[in-house]
């Protein structure tokens, strides 16, 4: 892996949050609403702008915006910045829509074969209503299945019995087009029940252990601005009852081993496009292939 410097970590930041002052703009252009959200949320909160190890920028959208950002980026979209999710076709291995920079490179481990814009990312994660009683459990149940078919990976971090578990069903279901069929028949029942008809908010594509909460539907009533570097965005307008259910005692700072960047780096180049580095850094494996297929 290739180490974040300090340095480093500046310019990321400062990548980032061009990164999402271009998509705050392309939001309010359409109307769509947004969400600043985890650390972000907190750095925003805590000191007005990024937590000092922060790596990267998330946002929430309500369901409602969140699917029109997905029709409305690739037509009205500065090329520069490319949405990517899987698909039919296609799998990223990650469970929600991701903006990248295509005049950057930041490439992940687990996507290192993949052919895609390995940019810097700002992750766009969906909020979706949350029913009461034994919905809810099926809505979760839904939600796990989504996120295994989807990402199409075993989650390693989350104990040797869910390990176990998702390598048993990935293996009985073993053809793609299945998997798809799958995972968007999950995304169609885990989705839907509107904010609007329920009482809580929950987000269903951050990982088990998120999809848990239950937020307060007036928490994410609207959003309040809020100084953020030399900016302003979006924070929920109940972001503390939001960041106090999903993290706890959220201005209080954690152990200093636990204060550095998130996210594995395979490598990376701030100043240089991905596309640059296809063959030489990802794709490596398939640059070879067609190598000795030409010989």
């Amino acid at each position: 892996m290739q180490e974040l410097t300090q340095k480093d970590l500046k310019g990321l930041q400062s990548k980032s949050l061009e990164m999402a002052k271009y998509f705050k703009a392309f939001c309010e252009k359409h109307d769509l609403t947004f969400y600043f959200c985890g650390g972000c949320c907190i750095g925003a909160v805590r000191t007005g702008g990024f937590i000092p190890w922060d790596d990267d920028v998330d946002v929430f959208m309500p369901r409602e915006s969140y699917e029109r950002l997905r029709e409305l980026w690739p037509e009205h979209a500065d090329s520069r910045y490319q949405l990517v999710e899987s698909d039919e076709t296609f799998i990223d291995h990650d469970i929600f829509v991701a903006i990248r920079d295509a005049q950057t490179t930041f490439i992940k481990p687990y996507q290192r074969d993949i052919d895609l814009c390995h940019g810097l990312v700002l992750d766009v994660l969906p909020l979706d209503g949350c029913p009461d009683g034994f919905a809810r459990k099926k809505q979760k149940a839904w939600a796990l299945i989504y996120s295994l078919f989807r990402a199409q990976f075993v989650p390693e971090k989350h104990g040797g019995v869910v390990a176990m578990g998702s390598r048993i069903l990935l293996g009985l279901v073993r053809s793609p087009r299945a998997r798809y069929k799958l995972w968007k028949r999950a995304e169609r029942n885990m989705t839907k029940y509107p904010i609007s008809e329920c009482n809580k908010i929950t987000e269903l594509c951050s990982g088990a252990h998120y999809m848990q909460n239950e937020y307060p539907k007036e928490a994410f009533d609207h959003a309040v601005m809020h100084a953020f570097e030399d900016t302003e965005m979006p924070l929920p307008c109940g972001y503390d009852a939001y960041l106090r259910m999903a993290f706890g005692d959220y201005m209080q700072l954690p152990p200093e081993d636990k204060r550095k960047p998130h996210h594995d780096a395979e490598f990376f180049d701030l100043n240089t496009p991905c596309a640059q580095y296809k063959g030489v850094k990802y794709c490596v494996e398939e640059s070879n292939r067609q190598s000795n297929d030409e010989r």
